[in-house]
């Protein structure tokens, strides 16, 4: 079933996001670790890939077998880095032999010896294009990313959307929304998304806390907020690991509970293949179903 079948069906919608390990001995770890997850019954998972696509084949292969032999649907992220069109189309002829049937479409960041974001020639120069490639000439469900505090090369905010809106007029059928950590950043989004014609699904992601610096890393590469209190919370926790794990599942669990209760589809979690911490918050949030309260 294509993802946004998924989101539609399931209210809410909960996935996890994981990237390919690196050898054959992490793969299997992390199939036996989703054999595990699949008791908390997730909508779906989606696989990541290295810059520049480095993983791709993996991310495919792990996708397949992730739907064939754990029984979870699966999502392969794909970009349009370092390739040309026919590439591409070759790449997802694969994907769409081997029975995948959704793709998150990225634009994708530079490799990391690049100077920066340099279409390939031949390529896509952004997401809405490989959006629109995906919509003319494949039959997979395609959702796309979204920042609900800009994207960190977009000139403002507004300019942001603009992009954002023409990668679902090309045939986005859904967004994921990169991490945050202020709840009020999502709903202004969704709202000012809404008005600019923007209505498909905008499932919130969430990046639970394990590590500080960790963190501080991640939100200064994505241009997400770590709010004052917040970073005042993680400063007084930082030597401390086990108090810094604790903390971020409470923190994560409160934020997910506050956007379900108000009405966001669902929540994709970031786990950075480190499953507890996303285990013990989906646990507390299917408890509770904060999503029935009025």
């Amino acid at each position: 079933m294509k993802v946004s079948e998924l989101i539609a069906a399931h209210r809410p919608c909960f996935s996890f996001e994981f990237f390919p390990p690196k050898d054959d001995e992490g793969v299997e770890s992390l199939i036996a670790t989703m054999r595990q997850l699949r008791t908390l019954e997730p909508s779906f998972v989606s696989v990541t890939y290295g810059a520049g696509g480095s993983t791709r084949a993996r991310t495919i292969d792990l996708v397949v077998r992730l739907r064939e032999e754990v029984g979870i649907e699966a999502m392969a992220h794909f970009s349009c880095v370092g390739s040309t069109k026919d590439e591409l189309r070759e790449q997802l002829q694969r994907m769409r032999d081997a029975g995948v049937e959704s793709v998150l479409a990225l634009r994708g960041d530079a490799p990391r010896d690049a100077d920066g974001w340099e279409a390939a020639s031949g390529g896509l120069a952004n997401a809405s294009d490989l959006v629109e490639l995906l919509a003319a000439e494949f039959e997979f469900g395609v959702g796309a990313a979204c920042h609900p505090e800009k994207h960190p090369e977009a000139a403002d905010a507004d300019t942001d959307l603009t992009y954002l809106r023409r990668k679902v007029q090309a045939g986005a059928d859904f967004l994921i929304t990169q991490l945050f950590f202020d709840n009020a950043s999502y709903f202004t989004f969704v709202q000012r998304a809404r008005d600019a014609g923007i209505m498909v699904p905008i499932v919130p992601g969430i990046m639970p806390i394990t590590n500080v610096e960790q963190v501080e890393r991640f939100t200064r590469l994505c241009g997400a907020v770590i709010p004052p209190a917040l970073q005042r919370a993680l400063n007084t926790r930082r030597e401390d690991p086990a108090a810094v794990l604790d903390f971020g599942v409470a923190y994560a669990t409160l934020q997910c509970a506050e956007l379900l209760r108000r009405g966001a589809p669902g929540i994709h979690f970031y786990t950075l293949n480190r499953s507890p911490a996303t285990a013990a918050i989906l646990r507390a949030l299917r408890l509770h179903e904060p999503w029935r309260v009025a």
